[in-house]
């Protein structure tokens, strides 16, 4: 019974390395690729002002929006949430608008540099926080 078993698991392991042999490079990655992708609305638009049509520089909505929004939308770990005064006025008041541009773009506290936007410009941390401040 126990030959039958070793018989069978290296017919199995025989056709595997055929299979695998047979396949084109082309072929695995066709196999492997994602079945669908998901679309939001508006994401187009964005994509391109992030960089993915035009190349340009993001602006501080789309920067907020894609990297800023899971700490400072909740105030996670004490990050002052998007346009409440309370949280950012005694910030600009004590230590002021560069020294916070100077924070983001190096981190502070719990906030790592450039927070979860590793590949923004300088220009960009800027412009989310100038985003985030507006009307204040």
């Amino acid at each position: 019974m126990k030959l039958k078993s070793w018989l069978v698991a290296g017919a199995m392991v025989v056709a595997a390395v055929a299979q695998a042999q047979e396949m084109s490079e082309e072929a695995i990655k066709d196999r492997i690729k994602p079945v669908g992708s998901v679309h939001v609305a508006g994401d187009e638009a964005q994509g391109e002002a992030a960089g993915g049509g035009g190349g340009g520089t993001r602006s501080g909505e789309v920067v907020y929006n894609n990297a800023c929004v899971a700490c400072h939308g909740a105030g996670v770990l004490g990050a002052p949430k998007m346009q409440v005064t309370a949280d950012w006025q005694p910030r600009l008041d004590e230590r002021g608008f560069d020294m916070l541009l100077e924070n983001a773009i190096n981190g502070y506290n719990a906030m790592p540099p450039k927070g979860t936007c590793g590949d923004c410009s300088d220009d960009e941390i800027k412009a989310a926080i100038e985003y985030m401040i507006e009307g204040i």
